[in-house]
């Protein structure tokens, strides 16, 4: 999921690190339809990074 700037918690895996560093991205409008979203494991719409670099 691609957050806001001010944004340094995920609201969805609050344990999960959180980057600015990423390529790419989707926007998933209804993920019950959506083969990507499908392939993703994306159950809500909203906007998602491809690729996503932690360090």
């Amino acid at each position: 999921m691609i957050l806001n700037d001010d944004v340094d918690q995920c609201p969805h895996h609050p344990s999960a690190p959180v980057s600015s560093d990423w390529t790419g991205y989707v926007i998933i409008v209804n993920p019950e339809r959506s083969e990507i979203a499908k392939r993703l494991q994306v159950e809500k719409p909203g906007r998602y990074a491809l690729k996503v670099n932690i360090r």
